[in-house]
């Protein structure tokens, strides 16, 4: 008569089984592919952006980190108030700034305030006070005009004005 005795069959610990899961290979393929994701994400979708000068201020601090949503506008066109990203110089030069003027419409500051086809534009992310003074221009049928918040620098200083669409990279998000 024979007896063998076999030692019992140990589960995973619980850390292991947590951290890896009962199946480790399956645990792998979901890593590989949360490391793809995240990084095809990375690349094509958030776009990081660094803020290098005062002109949107205080909405946006100086020297601060934010991200360029590139596929906000896959569905709808730029709406006005919107904070963008704009690649006016070079692949790697871009503007964070807040689209205020649409196709077609015209844009003058008188006394420091916009105005839209002679209208007045309500604008509560401006903070500072503004002298600026500019005649109208007119948009054409595919640009977008452009400011930053802080307008209490001169004009001179400022970066403002029209840009086509093609040049619009995404939203800056919040």
């Amino acid at each position: 008569m024979e007896t063998t005795l076999e030692a019992p069959v140990q589960s995973p610990s619980l850390l292991r089984r947590v951290v890896i899961g009962r199946d480790p290979w399956r645990t792998m393929q979901r890593v590989v592919i949360l490391v793809v994701a995240c990084f095809l994400i990375a690349k094509f979708v958030l776009l990081p952006i660094r803020i290098s000068d005062p002109s949107m201020l205080p909405t946006y601090g100086e020297r601060g980190v934010n991200f360029v949503n590139r596929l906000a506008y896959l569905f709808h066109e730029p709406r006005r108030g919107d904070v963008v990203a704009i690649r006016l110089a070079g692949p790697s030069i871009m503007f964070m700034k807040r689209i205020i003027g649409m196709p077609g419409e015209t844009v003058a500051f008188h006394e420091g305030h916009v105005f839209i086809d002679g209208k007045l534009l309500n604008e509560p992310y401006v903070k500072l006070p503004c002298s600026w003074e500019h005649e109208p221009r007119t948009l054409g049928p595919f640009e977008y005009y452009f400011v930053g918040d802080n307008r209490s620098m001169p004009q001179e200083d400022h970066s403002e004005g029209k840009a086509p669409r093609e040049r619009i990279v995404g939203k800056v998000l919040l």
